[in-house]
């Protein structure tokens, strides 16, 4: 089905129109349109517009009303003050509206593809091999997971990376233990659970680190063994990609847990660029870009110094010849840029490490691997909180593990859901329980903006009350309750009723659905959709406090409500879906 034209569109191309015929010599003019709680949309833009043109503005702007068509989607314009205009749009403009986007059976509800869809890599939820997930995980997978769907969904080409930490010198300290200690890991991967898999790499680890801390000699066979890691020896390698092996059934279950989609084919560590590093440094040293310095590779910035004045640089490669983040992360922009063809780049990384990438941001654009026509973006996010403000520990200092983080929500989510529930069995509970606990989990993260701090506190979270999921989630299961008792009596759309003020104000934010898509989209910010998905649920609860459905006063009424229900619960359900949370149609 083709879009559905928005109100706030319709009106807007109206009111531009008559801007342009009263004041020709100002070209195409903006109205600035804005919803207004004195009318349905406000018109600011003419008190600007008479500045420039040396007009007055109350005069413009009763020119511009006396050019605005008034009918079927106008009902009333209105000059206001010293030149606003208050727009009232009529009853019908609004139903019939919405009408259009119930009737798209692709699920979009009238939502347009964008015109000029692009390439984006999106580089998100990067844990660790041979380490457990800890909540300083979830950002980086939650609000990723978030904005890939919303490109998605808007038609952008996205390409998923999840840059594993998979190389390193640890891994020299592992295999070598493993090696002399073969049956640590003597097992089966498909015969254990991600979890399982995970206690045992850390339990190795743990003795590993024991015995290279203890043991000379085992220290310098266990820097052998990175020489040889690097270098590609295939008893070496095999031994790594054991490990990786391991770690991926763990991340796979927590990334399950999480409900959310993690392909094999994404994941491409630190190590999938390895035979780039020999050369982006070669290409950087060769133009100019990076220097020696003390027998390291540097990028030096004009911009960048230390607090001792001195300037701060990106070290590329080390004076030992060994490579850091940044040739990995240079290596992955080129393969990024010139294989995948990217347009934009997206970094969804911890906001301690915006030095870091603006450096390499810069770098690259110095060495014309980043140019005018590909944007690099780092969607910093900020720390995950106790409730008393600092960073979220366990009781003992301890980093919280995500498993336990979730297992935790889940538990407290199952509790409401069993408090509520009325005729839903044990296993019915438990999956209601999964689906609002990792929910709550998510909106918390995602109605905040990213680049924020925020805390965790999850009696809040599973609450009924406020800007939760769960009181979104109820809203929709409320409405699916609605539809099972309507009996014979279906959702259908009728144009020509009058509408109660509640009704307008739902039907109205509704229809403001696809702005808010691309918005969010444009601006990777899944915070302002969930802020809309909050107040369609308040708009509705008004609603549904202030005008009867099934008990409405004609036949036709009883309809038009069960629409307006039906496109509420649409709209919830696929604003949820692109945030990653679930709608379950009972609670």
């Amino acid at each position: 089905m083709a879009s559905v034209t928005s109100l706030s569109d319709s009106v807007h191309q109206r009111l531009a129109a008559a801007l342009s015929a009263a004041l020709p010599q100002a070209g195409s003019a903006d109205p600035l349109l804005r919803r207004s709680d004195r009318a349905d949309f406000q018109a600011n833009g003419i008190l600007a517009l008479a500045k420039k043109e040396k007009a007055n503005p109350r005069e413009l702007a009763t020119q511009v009303v006396s050019g605005v068509e008034s009918g079927e989607l106008i009902k009333d314009v209105e000059v206001s003050g010293p030149g606003f205009l208050n727009i009232t749009l009529t009853d019908r403009a609004i139903t019939a509206n919405l009408a259009a986007r119930y009737a798209d059976d692709s699920g979009r509800l009238g939502v347009p593809h964008t015109e000029q869809p692009g390439t984006t890599v999106i580089d998100y939820a990067q844990p660790n091999v041979a380490k457990e997930m800890h909540v300083g995980h979830l950002r980086s997978a939650v609000i990723g997971d978030a904005v890939v769907k919303l490109l998605e969904f808007t038609g952008e080409n996205v390409v998923r990376r999840h840059h594993i930490g998979d190389w390193g010198t640890q891994f020299g300290m592992l295999i070598q233990y493993l090696e002399e200690h073969p049956h640590e890991l003597d097992h089966k991967a498909d015969e254990v659970s991600g979890e399982e898999a995970m206690s045992n790499l850390d339990r190795l680890y743990k003795a590993a680190r024991k015995l290279f801390d203890a043991d000379e000699e085992f220290k310098t066979r266990a820097r052998r063994r990175v020489v040889d890691l690097q270098a590609g020896d295939p008893r070496t390698l095999a031994m790594w990609q054991k490990f990786v092996d391991e770690s991926k059934i763990y991340f796979f279950s927590v990334f399950e847990k999480l409900d959310m989609e993690i392909r094999d084919a994404d994941i491409v560590g630190e190590s999938g660029y390895n035979d780039m590093l020999a050369e982006t440094c070669r290409l950087l040293e060769e133009s100019g870009v990076a220097v020696r310095s003390e027998g390291a590779l540097c990028v030096f910035f004009d911009d960048i110094k230390g607090p001792d004045g001195n300037p701060v640089p990106l070290i590329v490669q080390k004076s030992d010849g060994g490579y850091g983040y940044a040739a990995t992360d240079l290596s992955a922009i080129r393969d990024r840029v010139f294989n995948l063809k990217a347009d934009s780049i997206i970094y969804v990384v911890d906001a301690r490490q915006s030095l870091h990438f603006k450096m390499v941001f810069e770098t690259a654009r110095k060495a014309g691997w980043l140019g005018d026509d590909v944007k690099a973006h780092q969607l910093a996010f900020g720390t995950v909180l106790g409730k008393d403000g600092k960073p979220f520990k366990t009781r003992e200092g301890e980093t919280v593990r995500l498993v336990d983080l979730l297992d935790e929500a889940i538990d407290r989510a199952s509790a409401v859901v069993r408090e509520k529930a009325q005729d839903l069995s044990e296993e019915e509970i438990a999956e209601r329980g999964t689906q609002v606990g990792v929910g709550a989990v998510k909106y918390a993260d995602l109605s905040t903006s990213a680049n924020r701090d925020y805390k965790f506190d999850l009696d809040q979270m599973v609450s009924l009350n406020g800007d939760t999921s769960v009181y979104l989630q109820y809203a929709y299961a409320r409405i699916q309750s609605i539809l099972r008792k309507a009996g014979a009596s279906r959702p259908a759309a009728h144009p020509e009723l009058e509408l109660h003020e509640a009704e307008r104000a739902l039907g109205l934010h509704a229809d403001s659905f696809a702005a808010t898509v691309a918005e969010a989209a444009t601006e990777y910010a899944p915070h302002k959709l969930a802020a809309y998905l909050y107040q369609l649920a308040s708009l509705y609860t008004t609603f549904y406090d202030k005008c009867p459905v099934l008990k409405a006063e004609t036949q036709e009424q009883i309809e038009n409500r069960l629409f307006l229900c039906d496109v509420t619960a649409r709209t919830l359900h696929r604003g949820m879906d692109l945030l990653g949370i679930r709608t379950p149609e009972r609670l």
